[in-house]
C-alpha cells in the first residue's frame, strides 16, 4: 500500500470519539474530540493480509469506516478479492424486522451475492466457503447477550474452524462500555438469543468476545478457529462512544442502545417497547397497564411492519429523557408486573430465553425485592469477571 493512501482517506474524516446516530444511516455527525479508530479504520493492519486472497465478508450497514465508506466498497476499491457477503439478522442493509426470515440475494451496488445468516442457515455451509482463504467480520455489537450479532459470530467462528479458514475480526467499541450485569445464562436455556454462559450485559467489545469464545472452547466439540483481531486505536472501554449508524432498525440512538438490555426483557411479556414508533426501546406500555398521562399507538414503520399492538393505544412510561443507566435496570419490569391488569398473562415463554434462567420470572412473580434479585447474581458475576479478565484488550 502506498504511504499516502492512509493520508488520502484520513483527510476525508474528522477526529472523533463520539458520533451521533442520525436518520440517514449512511451519514455520521462527528464531534471534534480525540480520534477513536475502529478496526475497520486500521486498514493498514489488515489490507496486507488480504492482498491476493479470496475473502468473504460478514457485515451490514454498520460496517463503515470513519470516512463513511462502507467496508465492502473500500475493500473492492483496494482490489481485494471479495467473493460474497454474509448478512446477519436485519439483513445487509439493516432494514428487516427483528426475527424476520431473511432470504439470500444480490447487492445491487456491487453485484456480490448476499447469503443470509438469519434464514435457512445460521452458519455458513462448507460449500459456501469453497476457495475462500479469509473471512472478515465487521458488525457493531451493543454489549447485550441477546443481541444476535454475537450469536452469528459464534457460528462464523465455528464454520471457519471446521473449514480451515482464518477469521479476521475488525473490532468496534462497545457503546455500553464496561457494564457487566444481570443473571448468567443457564445451559438449559441456550438459544440464538443466548448461546453462552454470560450475563445479560457482558462489558466486552466484539473482538474481546471472540477471544472468549475461542479461549473457553465454546464452539462445537471444543474446536478453535484461527482468529486475528484488528484492534481499535485510541480507545478505552470507559470512553463515551455513540455510533455513526443504527446497528439495527429499532435502535435509533444512543438512548435506545443504553436502555436496550433493560427494556428488551419486556419482549418476553405483553408489554410493548415502542416498536412501531420513533422511540423504540425508550418507552414501554401496553393496553393492560393503567391509563396515564403517557400513551403511544404503534403503527408500521421501518423495522416493524406489524408491531405489537398495531393501532392500539398503549399506556406506560417515557424514558427517552432519563439519565444514562449503568446497570441492568429491573425497576420498570417489576413496576409493570405489579400494575398489569392480569398478571397470569404478563409473561410468555420467550422471557425465559431472554433472561437465560427461570429464576428471574419466579423472583418477580414472588415479589422478591430488587436488591435480593441482584444479590442472587453476585457469585455468577464474580466468576464471569474473572474469566472475562483473560480476554480483555482495552483498559
Amino acid at each position: 500500500m502506498k504511504s499516502n493512501e492512509k493520508e488520502n482517506i484520513k483527510s476525508k474524516s474528522s477526529s472523533s470519539t463520539t458520533i451521533a446516530i442520525i436518520d440517514n444511516p449512511t451519514v455520521a455527525a462527528v464531534k471534534n474530540t480525540l480520534s477513536i479508530e475502529t478496526g475497520a479504520d486500521n486498514y493498514i493492519k489488515y489490507l496486507p493480509l488480504l492482498k491476493n486472497k479470496n475473502i468473504d465478508v460478514v457485515t451490514n450497514q454498520s460496517g463503515i469506516l470513519s470516512s463513511n465508506i462502507h467496508l465492502v466498497d473500500f475493500l473492492l476499491s483496494k482490489d481485494i478479492k471479495v467473493k460474497r457477503i454474509f448478512a446477519p439478522e436485519h439483513g445487509f442493509r439493516g432494514t428487516a424486522d427483528a426475527g424476520e426470515h431473511i432470504v439470500d440475494g444480490k447487492d445491487a451496488k456491487t453485484g456480490l451475492d448476499i447469503i443470509s445468516l438469519y434464514g435457512n442457515n445460521k452458519k455458513p455451509k462448507a460449500e459456501q466457503l469453497i476457495g475462500i482463504d479469509i473471512l472478515v467480520f465487521d458488525l457493531q455489537d451493543v454489549g447485550a447477550r441477546f443481541y444476535t450479532y454475537i450469536s452469528s459470530l459464534h457460528y462464523i467462528m465455528e464454520a471457519c474452524a471446521e473449514n480451515g479458514i482464518q477469521l479476521i475480526v475488525l473490532d468496534r467499541p462497545n457503546p455500553n462500555g464496561a457494564i457487566v450485569d444481570g443473571p448468567i445464562l443457564e445451559k438449559a436455556y441456550t438459544s440464538f438469543v443466548g448461546m453462552h454462559p454470560i450475563p445479560l450485559l457482558h462489558g466486552m467489545t466484539i473482538g474481546e468476545y471472540a477471544q472468549m469464545i475461542n479461549g473457553e472452547k465454546w464452539l462445537r466439540n471444543g474446536i478453535q478457529c484461527n482468529l486475528k483481531i484488528i484492534k481499535c486505536s485510541n480507545y478505552t472501554r470507559n470512553m463515551s462512544y455513540s455510533l455513526p449508524v443504527k446497528p439495527s432498525p429499532n435502535l435509533p440512538n444512543i438512548q435506545s442502545i443504553n436502555l436496550y438490555a433493560s427494556l428488551c426483557l419486556f419482549e418476553g411479556t405483553n408489554v410493548s417497547v415502542g416498536r412501531g414508533t420513533e422511540n423504540q426501546f425508550q418507552i414501554y406500555g401496553s393496553p393492560y397497564l393503567p391509563k396515564s398521562n403517557f400513551s403511544f399507538t404503534p403503527k408500521p414503520n421501518l423495522g416493524a411492519s406489524n408491531p405489537p399492538y398495531n393501532g392500539t393505544t398503549c399506556y406506560g412510561e417515557n424514558l427517552s429523557g432519563i439519565a444514562k443507566v449503568n446497570q441492568l435496570e429491573l425497576k420498570w419490569i417489576i413496576k409493570a408486573y405489579k400494575m398489569t391488569s392480569n398478571k397470569s398473562k404478563f409473561f410468555n415463554s420467550f422471557f425465559t430465553k431472554l433472561a437465560g434462567t427461570k429464576k428471574l420470572q419466579q423472583q418477580i412473580e414472588s415479589n422478591v425485592p430488587e436488591k435480593s434479585i441482584r444479590d442472587s447474581w453476585k457469585e455468577g458475576l464474580t466468576d464471569f469477571n474473572n474469566t472475562r479478565e483473560k480476554y480483555l484488550i482495552y483498559k
